[in-house]
């Protein structure tokens, strides 16, 4: 699973890495604990090229009746995404890119959790794979994301059975690509990213409270 991640790289970075076409409406504060419900940096396909925006972090079906359901789905797994009625119409239409420059997982040892923090080896930013929608009732309109998970690769197998699915810059662009709407074709991006190209570590114990904040947080110990 994916429950809590960071983003901590420029703007500038962003914009060149992700291509994005609005970089000059997009604006936010290093981020060291992101936690679902929180608005999270995503990128779309626009009309005259990729388009940074903001949604919440945690789906909300367009068709929900109570959008607290976002809480139950900041993750989609990969195996039956094109199953859930929930993510099977998004996975056609409404594809997104969510950045980050790290993830957190947690270690179980009986009753003792290890947190990890866990990034590419050479510490760019990556994208999950996600799915969006848009909520629109009672005159709110809400714009949310899930984030894709896959089983672990060899790295995290020790960690955790699962991970989020980070695309290669290959496959951000067939993710992107809205006129690719094969589901065979679009579930074969959805696979676990090369171990070798990634680096886990154990960190403080701060992390687990999505109150703290600050680059202590990814420093190993």
């Amino acid at each position: 699973m994916c429950g809590r991640y960071n983003l901590y790289s420029s703007v500038e970075l962003l914009l060149e890495q992700f291509e994005l076409t609005n970089g000059d409406f997009i604006e936010f504060s290093p981020r060291f604990n992101i936690a679902p419900s929180q608005e999270v940096l995503s990128v779309v396909q626009g009309e005259t090229g990729n388009r940074g925006g903001f949604l919440r972090w945690g789906l909300v079906p367009s068709w929900a009746n109570d959008p607290k359901i976002g809480y139950k789905m900041i993750n989609a797994r990969a195996e039956t995404i094109n199953e859930k009625p929930s993510f099977k119409r998004l996975l056609a239409r409404r594809r997104c890119l969510i950045v980050a420059d790290g993830f957190y997982e947690w270690k179980k040892e009986g009753k003792q959790k290890t947190p990890f923090h866990i990034r590419l080896k050479n510490k760019l930013p990556f994208a999950f794979a996600g799915l969006w929608d848009r909520w629109d009732q009672n005159g709110t309109v809400l714009q949310s994301c899930t984030i894709i998970t896959t089983e672990a690769n060899e790295l995290m197998k020790d960690i955790h059975e699962r991970m989020p699915v980070i695309l290669t810059k290959e496959s951000e662009s067939a993710w992107l690509d809205r006129s690719i709407q094969e589901e065979e074709f679009l579930k074969s991006l959805l696979v676990p990213y090369d171990s070798d190209e990634m680096e886990a570590y154990t960190i403080s114990a701060l992390v687990n409270s999505p109150k703290n904040e600050g680059i202590e947080l990814i420093k190993s110990i």
